[in-house]
Order: structure tokens, then sequence, then C-alpha cells
């Protein structure tokens, strides 16, 4: 499963790139007036960073203005992905951005028949919200089994990019359903690696190893 990083924070960014392990970037306007800085310059700095899919979404509520500003967005770097929401005028501002080959990421997604349509419109990325829906008091991981069987019976190549991700267990419960990406904010990146056994068995192999006196150079 790829994991991309949902940030503006290109300094946490630079710092887990580094590891080779960030596939890609998303973000949102929220992230962006957190960030308080202007959302091109943040994206192409982003690019700059991550050779993968970096989301950027649009602003418009009409089909015309989403075309219209899903190309500059496209334009600020090759690796750009346009998002849009999953409205009627966002299927429909996805089909022609993906008739003109731009990767669109339809994002709010919380049915697997909002799924549906969003692959049928061509989208190339589907955004399900699972911790959104944990909210409300459904089972998130549920709509990304769902996804995952009806993109399955029909050969659409949209992949899922679970998102609204919480927690380590909403990861791994992603990757067990067949989400293909999941786009984490960098506070659960960082616990990923975490577990105290791990800590615990370091800690007693160094004592061990210090024991013997040994230098391995």
């Amino acid at each position: 499963m790829q994991l991309f990083l949902d940030t503006t924070d290109v300094g946490q960014l630079r710092e887990f790139a580094a590891y080779g392990l960030v596939d890609g970037v998303t973000t949102n306007p929220s992230l962006i007036a957190k960030s308080g800085r202007n959302m091109a310059e943040v994206i192409a700095e982003i690019c700059e960073l991550v050779e993968g899919p970096v989301s950027a979404e649009v602003a418009a509520a009409d089909a015309a203005g989403m075309v219209r500003e899903g190309e500059h967005l496209a334009r600020i770097a090759d690796n750009v992905v346009v998002k849009v929401p999953l409205t009627w005028d966002g299927l429909k501002a996805t089909r022609e951005l993906a008739l003109n080959g731009t990767l669109v990421n339809v994002t709010l997604c919380f049915t697997a028949a909002q799924a549906l349509l969003a692959a049928k419109a061509g989208a190339a990325f589907i955004s399900p919200f699972i911790g959104r829906l944990d909210d409300a008091g459904e089972d998130g991981m549920e709509l990304i089994e769902a996804i995952r069987a009806v993109y399955d019976n029909y050969d659409f190549n949209t992949e899922i990019l679970a998102a609204s991700i919480r927690s380590v267990a909403h990861v791994e419960r992603a990757a067990m359903a067949g989400a293909d990406c999941a786009t984490l904010p960098p506070a659960v990146f960082a616990e990923l690696i975490k577990h105290p056994l791990t800590d615990k068995g370091l800690q007693q192999f160094n004592s061990d190893w210090a024991a013997t006196g040994q230098s391995i150079l």
C-alpha cells in the first residue's frame, strides 16, 4: 500500500521523505489556510520533494470553475493531482479533466455508490473518509471493503485512497481491506514504527552486546 502524507508542512515532509517511504502527498483548503502561505508556492515546493502524486484541491463549486482551476493547478508540476469534491459538478469536472489527461482525486466519499460514480467519471483516486464515518457511529473500514469489491468486480483502475486516518489501526485495517493508498497526518505516520516490545528488545540487545566488550569495526 502506498503511504501519503496529508500535510502542507514542508519541514515535516522533508524529514519523512528522506526515509524514502513517502509515496505522495495530499493537501486541502484547510491545510493550506493553516500554513498561511500561497497555495501555488506550497504545492510547487511539495512537488519538488516528492516524486509521487500531490493532490491540490479546487475551490470552485461549479464544474466549469473546477476545470479552470484544475487546469491551472495541473500546470504547477507534472505530479499534481487535481482534487475535486464528490458532487455532480465535481463528477462533471472529473470527466472533462480526465479526458484531457489530468489525474483527478475525488474526495469526500462516504458510500460505495459515490465511489462507483467517481470511477465511471474517470477518477484516478477516490478518497473515502473513514475517520468521519467512525465519528458518525459507522465502521469506516466497511466502506473500504465495499469499494474494493465494486472496483474489483468491474476492473476499475481508480485507486482507493483511504483518508481521514486517525490511528495506526486505521492504516493496518485499510491495508488489510485492500486500499491502494492511505493518506496520513504526520503524527500518525510517526507512530507506524512504534511498539514497546521493539524498544524493549533493542535495549536488551544493546545491553548484551555491550557486555561482550566487542566492536564490529
